[in-house]
């Protein structure tokens, strides 16, 4: 088994006297897709918020490759390689498939690119526009504009915008909400292909994906962890099964 990429000791985050998270530890390797899951409510979310930087922890350890990356803001996260997706789609509706991703990809580009120059003649970034898009499956839609492509076509462009930024953690936030069932199929299907090259934390409700994917779950109640492990054992746990039953909480922010 490779040594984990993203290494999380401790972690909490407190609202008021509320721990949204609770002392949460957890490891993601590459190739072995780490599923995070729980009733609404567990804190599932915050933690994705926290490892992404969209929210400071209140104490804890992130170690991305090694390196403390607690303190860093959420630009400096995805430039040392970690690219997440939300529960609510954030693209740019406004521009094309392409224009998105092409924006993502300038992002990972040293020096600010000169604004007399045409966008199209930097190589490196076009190049990992297409690429991104093609390994989503979208670039055939690349002249869409965002806003008229379908729900799981929007799945799939933001985490398009992610690949373009050159990831090696992939922060999965629902993916697989609103989507219908075929997209649902090709959104586990293209899960499946990213987790191969990746390491990946994935969010999701959907029980029947996860357990296809994933090879680790851990199972959050209250903020905290109730159990961690192989698929095969987290089905067996009865604690498991009966913090699932007749949970309707709202998800913490």
């Amino acid at each position: 088994m490779t040594d984990p990429l993203l290494e999380v000791r401790g972690l909490t985050r407190h609202f008021g006297g509320l721990a949204a998270v609770d002392k949460v530890s957890l490891e993601v390797r590459v190739g072995a897709l780490h599923a995070v899951i729980g009733p609404n409510g567990a804190g599932k979310t915050t933690l994705i918020n926290l490892l992404s930087g969209d929210l400071p922890a209140s104490d804890g350890r992130i170690l991305f490759r090694g390196r403390d990356i607690a303190g860093l803001a959420p630009e400096q996260r995805s430039r040392l390689g970690i690219g997440r997706s939300y529960q609510k789609i954030n693209i740019f509706p406004a521009f094309t498939a392409f224009e998105n991703c092409r924006l993502a990809a300038q992002s990972r580009e040293p020096h600010a690119l000169n604004w007399l120059r045409r966008a199209d003649a930097y190589r490196s970034v076009m190049e990992r526009a297409r690429g991104a898009l093609a390994a989503v499956g979208l670039e055939p839609r690349g002249g869409a504009v965002a806003s008229t492509l379908s729900h799981g076509e929007q799945r799939q462009l933001e985490i398009a915008m992610s690949l373009a930024t050159d990831p090696q953690l992939l922060l999965l936030d629902e993916p697989l909400a609103g989507t219908g069932i075929e997209e649902s199929h090709a959104m586990i299907e293209l899960i499946g292909r990213l987790a191969r090259e990746h390491a990946v934390l994935l969010v999701e409700h959907d029980m029947d994906a996860v357990f296809a994917l994933a090879q680790v779950l851990t199972v959050m109640a209250d903020g905290r962890v109730l159990a961690s492990g192989p698929p095969e054992q987290i089905r067996a746990n009865a604690e498991v099964q009966r913090v699932y039953l007749g949970s309707a909480e709202p998800e913490r922010a």
